[in-house]
């Protein structure tokens, strides 16, 4: 059976693509979202400034490009080390503390977070980004409910609801302390401990209403 094999011009465009990625991630790590220029990746890239924004047109949607692989991968060491944990805290505290370990850039956490959270919508990797965050916090969800009594038939909506709400309150946390470092409050307490404290409290939380809700 004969497989299809890339032409010339589109081997051209993926290595073109992947030369771009490396460029714009080694810089942004360098100097910071404000501190690398598109001409600058360009150049390192070895590719042409017009040919840079056929794939992304402004350096935020560069910027997203590369960060929404690192979020992406930092969900999947987060899952992976949740599978792990039985304690529905420890599960979820593992599950989203590995975003804020793979977070090495205050600064680029931060510009991050406002281009996914509060960019433009024609940005053309904003929509991918929202999917990983809509990804992680559905992981999320998933503990809480399998933590959960089952419900009565008829509470079990407003049960995966209530897991939802606490699921995104879980990552309103998370996005809170990946930028701290730039805030000064707080600067003694140590994040990845004050996560799993205020992920305890948020589980807890659900928990407590999930077992005071009807069961069948």
């Amino acid at each position: 059976m004969s497989t299809t094999q890339p032409g010339r011009r589109e081997r051209n465009a993926t290595e073109k693509l992947r030369r771009i990625r490396a460029a714009a991630a080694r810089l942004f790590d360098e100097r910071g979202f404000e501190g690398a220029t598109t001409q600058e990746i360009a150049e390192r890239a070895d590719v042409g400034a017009g040919t840079l924004f056929r794939y992304a047109a402004t350096k935020g949607e560069l910027f997203l490009m590369v960060f929404n692989d690192r979020f992406s991968t930092a969900i999947d060491a987060g899952d992976r080390a949740a599978q792990s944990e039985d304690d529905p805290a420890r599960a979820v505290s593992a599950l989203v503390g590995a975003v804020l370990t793979h977070a090495q850039h205050a600064e680029n956490s931060a510009v991050y977070q406002r281009e996914l959270l509060f960019g433009s919508p024609t940005e053309k990797f904003r929509a991918e980004g929202l999917a990983q965050v809509a990804r992680l916090e559905t992981l999320v969800a998933a503990r809480l409910l399998a933590a959960a009594p089952t419900p009565d038939p008829a509470a079990a909506d407003a049960l995966q609801a209530a897991a939802g709400r606490a699921a995104r309150s879980v990552f309103a946390v998370l996005n809170l302390l990946l930028v701290q470092p730039l805030t000064g409050v707080h600067a003694e307490s140590d994040a990845a401990e004050e996560l799993r404290a205020q992920v305890t409290q948020i589980i807890d939380g659900f928990l407590a209403s999930a077992t005071a809700a009807p069961t069948r």
